[in-house]
């Protein structure tokens, strides 16, 4: 039996990362984000085939574009074409290709653009030198149809007790990653690192990644004067690095409109199924710190609709913000990210490649297309966004899938956990005897620790929020593992150990 015509296929791909020294010169947004759409179309079957694209969409941005789709689109001479402009998310990638998906398999398009690019690089530089850049916001255009809103991460509890970025709270994961396996400081420190070396390894093999600085486990993990902690057990080479001027975009088409095209079979790239789950958006509700109910059923799940073993899956691209994602996904995948002989990263992931903000995964899915197309078989690629909070897998392949494209979205099972005691209760009021539940310790810019952000059970399982600025009790946090031991908590917020 013949392939259906409106089965989606990704027929082109692109990236764009500038590195430009005078900020007065580099490029907007908008204009990586054309490059990298007439790059895709070129990387499929020609100049020609980005302007016949029935949609452009694009991931929302730390920008003010009013329709940034539409700028791209009249630029490439396809204003026709309609748009559409995500929430920012790390998860905005993947559900986007997945609703682009189902639009083509719909019937409703046949072709469309995906992109999104930031230039955090460019624009740091510009303030660091106190010199104008160039802007390109069309202030008369109408705002864009929106898909997916923003995300719901800490409560305003949460954030009053210092829960403010994910820089913070993506360490206190990692502390009880550590605390689970029973690792010292020392082991936990030295595994971790090694982890993180191999996506160094990965980036820099990779043109397009923000960094090519070969780091070994020692060199990630040990502070330095270029180095530096910024919040334990996470130094520099641990955190995720937006400081860059990239931009991706995605070709997708019917298989009806890649054959009028005259797209190279060798390019296609199908998606097989998406898959979705979030869970509570605020960290105090769920059970555990280190592990994910939403990775997990959207993990599974996407396998299952693919009728695949993760053994049989030839490519990961795992979300790799911060090592404790990779190590939650890889748990709730049932995969041991420590002896695991595949790449778990297409690119490189966000401290060594950069990311873009929430485009970080359509650079990486651009990267993900670039590995099935020189080792065809089939990859899995996972996207998270928030704290830990919001989960999108999408499994693609150079053959046809086994059934039609679909997406699957696990909010009735979440909430079925939800239902039956898979969460807490939290309880912001709460002052007295608890047990720590996880920590970091944030360093200032000279490396020296200044204070520690503490999640903690009360007697009652809530967890709740407290902090130190006591340097004893930051100096005994680094030196030893004291989750699992009790502390006090005043109604300040206060914590002694």
């Amino acid at each position: 039996m013949g392939l259906d015509p409106r089965t989606p296929v990704i027929v082109g791909v692109a990236q764009v990362t500038d590195r430009v020294q005078d900020p007065t010169m580099a490029r907007t947004a908008v204009e990586l984000m054309i490059d990298a759409c007439r790059s895709a179309g070129i990387d499929a079957a020609g100049c020609g085939t980005a302007v016949r694209v029935d949609m452009l969409a694009v991931v929302g941005g730390i920008w003010s574009y009013r329709d940034p789709g539409r700028q791209v689109a009249d630029a490439l001479g396809a204003s026709n074409a309609t748009t559409l402009l995500t929430g920012l998310s790390g998860t905005s990638p993947q559900r986007l290709l997945a609703h682009l998906a189902e639009l083509v398999a719909d019937g409703r398009i046949d072709a469309a653009l995906m992109t999104g690019g930031e230039v955090f690089r460019s624009r740091h530089r510009a303030r660091r030198f106190a010199v104008e850049v160039r802007r390109d916001v069309d202030e008369a255009l109408t705002p864009a149809e929106r898909f997916e809103g923003g995300l719901e991460m800490a409560t305003p509890h949460e954030e009053s007790r210092g829960l403010v970025e994910p820089g913070v709270f993506y360490p206190i994961a990692e502390s009880a990653i550590r605390h689970d396996r029973g690792e010292t400081v020392d082991q936990h420190r030295r595994r971790v690192g090694a982890l993180w070396a191999r996506f160094n390894e990965v980036a820099c093999a990779n043109p397009h990644a923000a960094t090519h600085t070969p780091m070994d486990a020692e060199a990630i993990t040990t502070p330095s004067g270029t180095n530096r902690m910024v919040a334990a057990p996470y130094t520099r080479a641990m955190m995720a690095n937006n400081n860059v001027d990239q931009a991706s975009a995605v070709l997708l088409t019917s298989v009806a409109r890649a054959q009028t095209l005259g797209v190279p079979r060798d390019r296609w790239v199908f998606p097989h199924v998406a898959t979705r789950a979030d869970d509570p958006g605020s960290p105090s509700v769920r059970t555990h710190l280190h592990r994910s109910p939403g990775a997990r059923v959207s993990g599974t799940s996407a396998l299952a609709a693919a009728r695949l073993h993760l053994d049989e899956v030839g490519h990961l691209d795992l979300y790799a913000c911060f090592p404790a994602s990779v190590q939650v996904c890889a748990t709730e995948l049932g995969l041991d990210a420590d002896t695991e002989t595949r790449p778990l990263t297409a690119n490189g992931g966000l401290t060594f490649a950069g990311g873009p903000h929430s485009n970080s995964v359509g650079q990486s899915l651009a990267a993900l297309v670039g590995r099935l197309r020189e080792a065809p078989g089939t990859g899995l690629l996972y996207a998270n966004g928030g704290y830990l909070g919001k989960h999108a897998f999408g499994i693609y392949g150079t053959e046809p899938p086994a059934a039609p494209f679909h997406s699957i979205d696990g909010a009735d099972t979440m909430a079925e956990q939800s239902a039956d005691g898979m969460t807490r209760q939290p309880d912001p009021g709460f002052a007295g005897t608890a047990i720590i539940d996880g920590y970091t310790v944030r360093h200032d810019r000279n490396g020296l620790p200044t204070e520690a952000l503490i999640a903690s059970l009360s007697p009652a399982g809530a967890r709740v929020w407290g902090g130190t600025t006591d340097r004893g009790t930051l100096d005994a946090l680094l030196a030893d593992d004291l989750v699992g031991q009790s502390c006090e908590l005043d109604l300040t917020g206060q914590v002694a150990i």
